[in-house]
């Protein structure tokens, strides 16, 4: 069952049962990507930015994958619907991470392949999870 067969016929007939898993999906992915995201980026940052970062990351990226991709991909499978949501959410944070602290003083190139592949295993992991709280705790909503 994938999600865009849910979108047409349960929870209110149409997407705007996504609305209501918005709030769940991104505390839960917060809560498995934020502490990655402070533990594991560049210290040069101090603590409060990388835990923004963390909580601001997600933010702006999960709204697409929850929110827009699904209605702009309605009627395709879930494996691409998976593939385009899970490639654009770390490319899209990486992306977001550099203009935000490209200025700072210190980074250097390997500070930045390291925060980009925190970045990319964070969402790896989140993923990951999603998946088993979707099989097994979620009964497939996604």
């Amino acid at each position: 069952m994938y999600i865009f067969d849910i979108a047409g016929g349960g929870f209110g007939g149409g997407l705007e049962w996504l609305w209501l898993f918005l709030p769940l999906g991104y505390t839960a992915t917060v809560l498995i990507e934020a502490p990655i995201l402070l533990l594991f980026l560049p210290r040069l940052l101090g603590w409060k930015k990388r835990l923004a970062a963390g909580l601001w990351l997600t933010a702006c990226t999960y709204p697409v994958v929850v929110l827009v991709l699904p209605a702009l991909m309605y009627g395709y499978s879930r494996p691409v619907y998976l593939l385009v949501a899970e490639t654009f959410a770390p490319l899209a944070e990486c992306v977001l991470f550099w203009l935000v602290f490209r200025g700072t003083n210190g980074f250097t190139p390997g500070a930045w392949l390291r925060s980009f592949a925190v970045i990319v295993i964070a969402n790896l992991l989140s993923f990951g999870i999603g998946e088993v709280l979707n099989t097994y705790i979620w009964s497939n909503l996604f």
